[in-house]
């Protein structure tokens, strides 16, 4: 039921990348600031030069393929999963899911590191990278809850019991379900932000004070999608429009991503937190597995938004932001771990692994929880 795997990517397919790359016709340059009307011309230009002819994707598929990989299929789905295990044989098994809009390419530099202290397992959402949508796909939504029961399926295959649970922005949606779904086997949740911020609910905000509700009147902005691109509403209704561009131009395909990640971190020129190698890698993944438009399910199936609260396992949290939000967040949840590290990225686990894997570790020490397996 478990296959072992490598990411092959014929060559065949880099070299149409690298046509399609070279033979980009471009848009004219539309008045106003930079950014200002979406990604400037003239630095995606730079970066699809960079992509033809300096990116290498074989480095990159080889460090990948340094780590075990599987496949297996669980509810009509084929699940790519790294399983990387620790040198501790009694270590903590740990679950990890990525975030949209990345991929397990987001983990690339926290495999390594997590390894040290836990057995961990990281697949790929359904409907991204190797995970990829079956033909014709499944009409049953892919909901957060949906993706947390496969999950619980995957760890019991592996012959894990007993296991924590780490995600970010998607991830951190999964997590928590899979926290509060299956308490008996999950130790603990660590989740990157997301908790905390008040949804609207007059209720949420009693008992703050005035400086503290001013302080939050920017997230009211973020959640109603008045700020901003306005991606949000678009990919909740009509994702299927926008992945005839993605699978047929990769220049489109990068574009809508960096976009994302400058919404998310605030990039501003010559100041990215994220290394522009890590950034193709995950481009050139969404492109090669044709998975742009599959990817949008967490929005049009509803599973884009906050974390649900969940109060059945501890949790801990590295990037949470004000103490406005751990006030919040403790109304719902067993919150025991609260940090706010000190970067800049919403995609910590590619911006600073370091800190993050320290930060993982922390929390599941605290719970002082080891492995069983059966």
């Amino acid at each position: 039921m478990i296959k072992p795997f490598r990411i092959e990517i014929p060559q065949a397919d880099l070299d149409d990348l690298r046509t399609r790359l070279t033979g980009t016709r471009w848009p004219r340059r539309l008045p106003g600031a930079e950014w200002s009307r979406g990604v400037p011309v003239s630095y995606l230009r730079d970066l699809v030069a960079y992509w033809a002819d300096g990116y290498d994707w074989r480095a990159f598929e080889a460090r990948f393929n340094e780590f075990p990989q599987f496949t297996t299929e669980i509810d009509g789905q084929v699940v790519h999963f790294f399983h990387v295990r620790s040198a501790k044989e009694d270590a903590l098994p740990l679950i990890i899911t990525h975030s949209w809009p990345n991929s397990i390419a987001e983990f690339a530099d926290l495999l390594g590191p997590l390894s040290e202290h836990f057995h961990v397992v990281a697949p790929s959402l359904p409907g991204f990278g190797f995970s990829a949508f079956p033909e014709p796909a499944d009409e049953r939504p892919w909901s957060a809850e949906r993706v947390a029961r496969t999950w619980a399926e995957l760890m019991d295959r592996l012959g894990y019991e007993r296991y924590g649970a780490h995600g970010n922005d998607a991830g951190a949606l999964v997590s928590p379900q899979l926290g509060a779904l299956f308490p008996d086997n999950v130790v603990g949740v660590h989740i990157t932000g997301g908790i905390g911020l008040p949804t609207g609910d007059p209720a949420e905000l009693e008992g703050l004070t005035e400086e503290e509700k001013e302080s939050l009147s920017w997230v009211s902005e973020m959640l109603s999608g008045t700020g901003g691109s306005g991606y949000a509403p678009y990919l909740a209704a009509r994702p299927q429009t926008l992945g005839f561009g993605w699978a047929d131009s990769p220049v489109a395909q990068l574009a809508y991503l960096v976009e994302r990640f400058k919404e998310f971190d605030g990039w501003q020129p010559g100041s990215e937190p994220i290394d522009r190698d890590l950034v193709l890698t995950n481009a050139s993944l969404y492109w090669l597995t044709n998975t742009g438009g599959s990817s949008s399910w967490t929005y049009y199936d509803g599973a884009a938004g906050m974390p649900i609260d969940q109060s059945a396992v501890p949790t801990g949290v590295s990037h949470g932001g004000s103490p406005v939000f751990r006030r919040i967040a403790e109304r719902g949840n067993d919150v025991v771990h609260w940090q706010d590290l000190d970067h800049p990225s919403h995609m910590l686990a590619m911006a600073a692994p370091g800190p993050l894997a320290a930060d993982i570790t922390a929390f599941f020490a605290k719970l002082g929880h080891g492995a069983t397996k059966r």
